[in-house]
This record gives C-alpha cells, structure tokens and sequence, in this order.
C-alpha cells in the first residue's frame, strides 16, 4: 500500500486550524482510518529551540535568526514526532493529515531571503528534510491563501496584540504570503483562495472545495 501523507499549510492568520479540524472530522465520518499531526509540538522536548525563537529569545525580528538555523529548529521536532510517533504507521499506508509541515519553513523562512537566493535555499531545505533527514515528501499540500489585511484582522480577533514574533510582524507575514505563493506554483501546491470579491469565504466552502480534493485522491 502507498503511503500518502496531506498537509495543510497557509501563512498565519489563513484558517488552518479549523481547515484541519474540519477535514479530521469529515474523513472519520466516512470511515477513513488516519492520522493527524500538528506542528509545532509545543511543550515537547523537540520544540525547545523552535519555541525559544518563537518567544523571541533570539531577538524579536524573525529576521535575528538565519533561515537555515530557523529551519533546523522545526526540522528537528519534524524528525523526533516522524520516528517516535506516526513512522509506522505511514509505510503501513495509513493517510496522514498534517496541520503544517516542511512547507512552513520554505514560505516562514525563504521571505528573509532575496528572491535570488531563495530558490537555493528551497533546494537546501528540501534536500535537507525530505533526503538526509529523512522525511516524507507530501502527497499534496493545500495552501490556504488568505491575504494578508484579511489575515491580520483574524489573528487581532483572535488573540489581541499576543501571539509570537512572526504573528506581531504585518510586514513579515505579506513577505511570507508573496514567497508563499511562488513556492506554491513552483512545487504543484493546490492553491485554496480564502477570500473572494473582498470577502473572507466561508469555513464551511473552503472545507468543501478541500475534501474533495482529498477524497479524490484516497478513492473514498
């Protein structure tokens, strides 16, 4: 049996959360066996370093750190939950559903690059998770797009003026939308509008327009 492994990915503020939630509940009220993952894995040994940076124990710019240092950081917590946690049961076939992967740090880390430089970085970030780390390329990745004003208003909603360096940083999370979106058409992501005509669309259709194309691939 192929393994085959779903991520849901978008920049901060995009809905991925719920996205997530909503195709879990969808495939376990069809009767699809899975497994979820979310990451980070907050609060778990492999998440020290991540966290630190996140809390801005590096510096309070996420441009303070390098994106090669950034990306190891997610990287490591990647590897310790593939190898202690859901390895066996991908080679054994069953889907995996994942709330961000490998693809957060090609859009998070690739904008504090200059275009020119970014696309090496990408070759490097790739080869260095999916070859020699390791881990499982993606099926398919469904990148949430959700522009950045409408992004910004959500997170304030959702959380004031908290949230950790990247969420604070407007300007970061346009660079991380624009970088995303090349990413997206230079890797094959299937590109989810979150927003039409001025208007954030609702949950509810964007996890339609998501299961669908799910499910067509699983054959359920």
């Amino acid at each position: 049996m192929s393994e085959r492994l779903f991520v849901i990915e978008g920049t901060d503020g995009s809905g991925k959360s719920t996205q997530f939630a909503l195709l879990d509940e969808a495939l376990t009220a069809r009767g699809v066996t899975h497994r979820t993952v979310r990451f980070p894995r907050y609060g778990q040994p492999s998440a020290a370093m991540l966290e630190m940076y996140l809390r801005g124990g590096f510096g309070a710019d996420p441009e303070s750190v390098n994106p090669y240092a950034a990306s190891s950081f997610f990287a490591m917590d990647r590897y310790a939950s593939f190898q202690t946690d859901w390895r066996e049961d991908y080679l054994r076939g069953v889907p995996v559903l994942c709330d961000r992967y490998t693809t957060s740090n090609a859009m998070h880390q690739a904008s504090k690059l200059p275009p020119e430089q970014a696309a090496g970085f990408l070759k490097w970030l790739f080869d260095y998770e999916y070859r020699l780390l390791g881990l499982p390329e993606p099926t398919q990745v469904f990148f949430l797009d959700m522009p950045t004003e409408h992004a910004v208003r959500l997170l304030h909603r959702r959380q004031g003026d908290g949230g950790d360096i990247h969420e604070r940083d407007t300007a970061y999370l346009a660079k991380c939308r624009e970088r995303a979106l090349e990413v997206c058409r230079r890797c094959g992501w299937e590109l989810i509008r979150c927003a039409e005509g001025g208007r954030v669309r609702p949950a509810e259709e964007i996890h339609a327009e998501i299961l669908e194309k799910i499910t067509k691939t699983l054959g359920v």
